[in-house]
């Protein structure tokens, strides 16, 4: 697979195999990522890897604790994100784009608008990362700038389409954020840590019908302007 092929190829993936990764496959993904770019070469990135009994402890209790704040919404307060992942306020066009790939993924699902109950159980499923063998959680030192968490992108950028060379598969998770309270102690991390996102990373399972999702792109002419 070429560069241009594992980019037009990943996508995010919802559904994976209970099926292991070899730690030296992850550590070689992990390792060549971190050829990404960052001023004065800072590599802002620290990666937690979950795998076996403490990726299972950890999502049992992250998804017990969703479904408290469902039960008690007032308990949210309590898990807010440390960082603005999403705007205060949604204008156009991106409030738009965000609804469209939120109610094409729940229709391809059979979810109808208003079918609460559904919408929370796909989005538990965020927090099992989808039933992949592995997790990432990342985090960055609380003193640097915003400059870093664009370093960080193209880190995780490079994450995703190494794990394409090993066929394997991933999905970047800001949903984990407002949980960033409850996991850091979990996963040891220092209080100088902020938690970046998560990620899922493991075998496609192909069966699943949530897989054959394909977020919309718009056209180049959306956001390209010709200067000559």
């Amino acid at each position: 697979m070429n560069v241009l092929e594992a980019i037009n190829q990943r996508r995010s993936i919802r559904a994976f195999l209970d099926k292991p990764i070899p730690e030296k496959t992850i550590l070689e993904i992990l390792k060549i990522s971190s050829r990404a770019p960052s001023g004065s070469n800072t590599q802002p990135w620290h990666v937690y890897v979950l795998q076996g009994e403490k990726l299972k402890n950890l999502t049992q209790e992250v998804c017990q604790v969703y479904k408290s704040i469902l039960h008690e919404p007032r308990l949210i307060e309590n898990f807010k994100s440390w960082y603005s992942y999403y705007p205060e306020e949604w204008i156009s066009p991106y409030i738009d784009r965000r609804r469209e790939n939120g109610w094409g993924l729940y229709s391809l699902l059979g979810i109808q608008k208003g079918d609460k109950a559904n919408m929370h159980a796909q989005f538990l499923k965020n927090f099992t990362f989808f039933g992949a063998p592995v997790g990432l959680f990342f985090t960055i030192d609380r003193s640097l700038g915003r400059g870093s968490f664009l370093d960080y992108g193209m880190y995780l950028q490079n994450i995703m389409l190494a794990a394409k060379e090993f066929g394997l598969d991933t999905c970047p998770q800001a949903a984990w954020n407002e949980y960033a309270k409850f996991i850091i102690p979990i996963i040891g991390s220092g209080t100088n840590e902020l938690l970046v996102c998560g990620m899922a990373l493991g075998y496609m399972d192909k069966s699943d019908k949530v897989n054959e999702y394909l977020s919309p792109r718009e056209d180049p002419s959306q956001f390209i302007t010709w200067l000559a």
